[in-house]
């Protein structure tokens, strides 16, 4: 039973939605998300970088493995996000897993849409092996659109024949940008956090009159043989939900060593909320975990 924390967080995402008649452009959105950005713990050491011509940064707990990296993709509908906006989240994370996170500002949509995400995202993990980190010592991370870029840029790797991380965490991944999952209906009362609406505007600014199920746009629709472990988060009370269990079985039907982790009630990326929600602290600690056992 999800815990009474979570009605609050309900109310609080709901009021923060916009009103109005029109839609907020997308300038309206990226300023508003970045306004309710968290403060990043203190003792975190959060250093920029450049990361293969990608606007990075270093995010690391006191008590980082210094040779385990957590590389880290945002969410906001391949429109809206950054690194200031997930800052917070990914310094939990990274002091669950014990890692060092480097979360990057791949190109947005609509200025750069697909593939300029998928070319950013398999950059910084090029990167990372030219500064000589060990492929079985990354992990690939990543929520809602950033969660869809992490499996694309597996797939992405594996088809350049480059080496491949240890594993990989999809939170609340969007995988299937045409939006055809049940869930987009029956979960649209439930979950605050998107809209169908939403995911129809975001996918045509990325896709931009391509092909909406391309692999690498769509993942659930690319090939899953020979991927690392992945571990799925994903909320039961979310539109996203099915993109999440049709990823997952396509991955396993390839082959594939995947914990599909479905929690009850829950909304989309509710990690984001582990300041206030207890269910948010306990994925973090469950996705750290996983990533320390997958980078031994």
């Amino acid at each position: 039973m999800a815990s009474e924390q979570l009605k609050k967080v309900i109310d609080i995402v709901r009021a923060q939605r916009p009103s109005g008649a029109s839609e907020p452009t997308i300038e309206q959105l990226r300023a508003g998300m970045e306004k309710v950005a968290e403060r990043v713990a203190s003792d975190v050491d959060c250093r920029s970088a450049v990361a293969g011509n990608v606007k990075a940064e270093w995010i690391v707990p006191p008590e980082a493995d210094g040779e385990r990296v957590l590389l880290y993709f945002h969410g906001g509908g391949y429109v809206m996000g950054s690194i200031n906006t997930h800052r917070a989240m990914v310094a939990r994370m990274a002091r669950a897993a014990g890692a060092r996170a480097l979360a990057i500002d791949y190109r947005l949509a609509p200025e750069h849409p697909f593939p300029a995400a998928v070319q950013d995202a398999t950059a910084a993990y090029r990167w990372l092996l030219d500064q000589g980190y060990k492929p079985g010592k990354i992990a690939l991370a990543g929520d809602s659109a950033g969660g869809g870029l992490a499996l694309a840029t597996l797939m992405a790797l594996r088809d350049a024949g480059t080496a491949l991380p240890a594993c990989a965490v999809p939170v609340s991944p969007w995988t299937d940008v045409p939006g055809t999952g049940a869930s987009v209906r029956t979960n649209a009362a439930s979950d605050p956090m998107v809209q169908e609406t939403d995911l129809l505007r975001y996918g045509a600014l990325y896709g931009r009159n391509g092909d909406l199920r391309h692999p690498l746009l769509s993942p659930l629709y690319g090939d899953y043989r020979e991927l690392p472990p992945l571990l799925i988060q994903v909320g039961g009370a979310e539109i996203l939900l099915d993109d999440s269990t049709r990823a997952a079985e396509r991955a396993r039907r390839a082959g594939v060593n995947v914990d599909l982790d479905v929690w009850d009630g829950m909304v989309h990326v509710w990690h984001v909320f582990a300041k206030l929600l207890p269910e948010g602290q306990q994925a973090i600690e469950k996705l750290g975990s996983y990533v320390i056992a997958h980078t031994r």
